[in-house]
């Protein structure tokens, strides 16, 4: 913890959709003035003239690997490089080694985390045909959702989209928010088995976004909002990948009135499928990169409301592995670190507002999940704070890449913006290059709605 109150200086602030220039008064991890501040001797200062100051990235879609990956990540390489881009709170997906299927798994989870994160933390429950009971103890107050994502890997038909009757059940019963990856596995494993006896074992990777098909996504995506609407329960879409499937929700509510919410991956809104020639299965991630009208078109959604948040499903693997065969290689890339940048610099673009960004990396993330007193600039709430310095270009070169697979399909991109400090709880933890030792991380609370 810092020993004097924590005063930061001529910042231009980027919250609720304003920017302007003041100071922040932190004093025991608490935001506890925003206005003009004389400077004491008692504060440890902070100059950010130039600088602007936003609230940390919470990103609610990672694989982080620990326990059981961890030659691939970590929870310490990985949160080292979520605070070294900006991110200071995630929420990591069941599929680990175990499965998060048991509450004792779960606990297991958060006990690594408080001794190896250097980020806030929490964890989704998983959820499938075989554990109903364990994920019905589930403490709402600990964790944000129940989910499917990334179990799909352990067998056949474990999302519940593949399975009606399951879901059903699910969607009817459970009190607890439902996030879920949505693919129709007959429509994809059909689109395989045609390109195996094209390609045989040299499909291209160019196939992956008509392997796993537009189709695959809208169908599943259908299904499941019918059956949500139809027991009105709390329903995430994880991962939307195409411009169809984003039509489908609702932009004329309030967020925190809406059942039905969705995210986009960075991903999907920086790369299409021209890309594949150059990049192959680096960007091998599922749901498929579409075409390059889906990725504006999932843009829009998002800046028009029908998209509610951003993230990352970053999911770090060995470079030799995503080397591999079309099929041999695995679905996903280390983004954790790159996300917040790669938005800016489609602010720069002017594709984005800066305000846009800010309010779907951070806002509605805290707001959606109903993360108490995180997510926004406020007096009385936690300091997570990021400085950015929008003129400060660098390329992203595997001497700075942090991932502990140490691979980026960002590498060789030169970036306008760059995180210059990150405030963790009242703490710096990022400073122009340097990582703390200091865990400071808390695991993150949810109101009960």
């Amino acid at each position: 913890m810092n020993k004097k109150p924590l005063l930061i200086k001529d910042a231009t602030i980027v919250n609720e959709g304003n920017i302007f220039v003041a100071d922040i008064l932190i004093d025991k991890e608490i935001i506890v003035q925003i206005g003009n501040i004389n400077s004491s001797e008692n504060y440890e200062i902070i100059n950010a003239k130039g600088l602007h100051l936003l609230p940390g990235v919470i990103d609610s879609h990672v694989h982080f690997r620990t326990p059981g990956l961890t030659h691939k990540g970590d929870l310490h390489s990985e949160t080292g490089a979520a605070i070294a881009g900006g991110v200071t709170s995630f929420i990591d997906m069941p599929n680990t080694i175990p499965n998060v299927l048991t509450q004792e798994t779960l606990a297991d989870k958060f006990e690594l985390a408080a001794q190896h994160s250097f980020a806030n933390y929490s964890f989704y429950m998983g959820i499938n045909t075989t554990n109903w009971d364990e994920a019905m103890k589930t403490d709402p107050s600990k964790i944000c959702a129940l989910t499917d994502d990334g179990l799909y890997f352990s067998g056949k038909d474990q999302l519940l989209v593949s399975n009606d009757s399951y879901m059903e059940k699910v969607f009817k019963e459970c009190p607890m928010r439902i996030a879920i990856h949505s693919e129709d596995e007959e429509i994809i494993n059909s689109e395989l088995n045609f390109a195996r006896a094209k390609y045989g074992d040299n499909i291209p990777a160019e196939m992956h976004p008509k392997i796993r098909t537009e189709e695959a996504c809208i169908s599943s995506t259908k299904k499941a909002i019918a059956v949500a609407k139809k027991y009105n329960t709390r329903l995430h879409i994880l991962h939307l990948s195409t411009a169809k499937e984003a039509a489908l929700f609702d932009n004329t509510l309030p967020l925190n009135e809406k059942r039905i919410t969705s995210e986009v991956c960075v991903h999907h809104l920086w790369f299409c499928d021209e890309d594949y020639k150059r990049l192959g299965a680096k960007i091998k991630w599922n749901p498929a990169i579409k075409t390059s009208a889906d990725r504006e078109g999932l843009l829009h959604a998002l800046i028009e409301d029908r998209i509610d948040i951003i993230s990352t499903d970053h999911a770090p693997h060995l470079l030799q592995e995503k080397l591999l065969s079309y099929e041999k290689a695995p679905g996903g890339a280390p983004m954790v670190q790159h996300s917040l940048v790669a938005m800016l610099e489609m602010v720069h673009l002017k594709k984005i507002s800066l305000e846009k960004v800010v309010q779907k990396m951070s806002h509605n993330v805290a707001q959606l999940y109903n993360i108490e007193r995180r997510g926004f600039i406020k007096e009385g709430y936690k300091a997570d704070l990021v400085l950015v310095d929008l003129n400060a270009a660098w390329k992203v070169d595997k001497a700075n890449i942090l991932y502990k697979c140490g691979w980026s399909p960002f590498e060789g991109m030169l970036f306008q913006s760059k995180v210059v400090k990150t405030i963790l709880n009242g703490t710096i933890v990022y400073d122009n290059g340097i990582i703390s030792e200091k865990k400071v991380g808390q695991s993150l609370k949810f109101g009960i709605s």
